[in-house]
């Protein structure tokens, strides 16, 4: 597992970015997609194990602590391990929905799953 990120560094590829702006995709719904790809990414990087449930919200928890603490923030953490634990969550349901590992979840998953909205 990996805490170090650079938090002013993108944990998506300008590549990724670029497939997305070229979707057929409303503005609103690119932007849910780039949303959802960023999230799927950090939670790529922490390399949770799905099954363990409270274990990973520690991890998770120690991760967004982690970052905070390059802007000193504590309220930033916290909102930014709600969002990130709501988006698991998410990705979780859809990904067990579609029949495929969170970790495997690619780009046009996502796709689909902003268009259920």
């Amino acid at each position: 597992m990996s805490n170090h990120l650079d938090p002013f560094s993108n944990p998506l590829n300008i590549e990724t970015i670029q497939e997305i702006d070229n979707l057929d995709l409303p503005i609103m719904q690119k932007h849910h997609l780039r949303i959802l790809a960023h999230c799927l990414q950090i939670l790529k990087i922490i390399d949770l194990d799905y099954s363990l449930e409270n274990q990973n919200k520690n991890l998770l928890r120690e991760w967004c602590d982690n970052q905070s603490k390059k802007f000193d923030d504590k309220k930033f953490s916290d909102l930014f391990y709600e969002q990130l634990e709501s988006t698991s969550k998410k990705l979780n349901g859809f990904s067990k929905k579609i029949g495929k590992s969170i970790k495997d979840l690619e780009i046009d998953d996502l796709v689909l799953l902003v268009e259920q909205r």
